[in-house]
């Protein structure tokens, strides 16, 4: 294989990536807790937080409240790492961590 040959596969290749992670970051993504929905964009950019109206929270729930939250976008952002990891994973054989 000649240079220019490989030249033109590593541009497609990478137009390819960046036509992948483009589909990934305008996906949506929504993670739960049992009172709280949050819902993330492929760049992981938080785009709304719903709070269950089916409880009435007092100040002591405030804590819980805020656990709830950071279960919910721990779920959302693993989604999007979970997408980002099987579209471009076939790009980025033996160099983790890159996306």
């Amino acid at each position: 294989m000649n240079i220019q040959a490989l030249m033109k596969q590593a541009q497609n290749m990478q137009k390819d990536m960046l036509k992948a992670k483009e589909e990934i970051d305008n996906l949506l993504f929504t993670g739960s807790s049992s009172l709280v929905e949050v819902t993330v964009n492929g760049t992981k950019k938080v785009l709304s937080v719903k709070i269950s109206d089916n409880e009435k929270l007092d100040k002591e729930d405030i804590e819980l409240l805020e656990d709830m939250l950071v279960i919910a976008l721990n779920d959302a952002f693993s989604k999007v790492d979970k997408i980002t990891e099987e579209k471009m994973g076939k790009y980025t054989k033996g160099m983790p961590g890159l996306f």
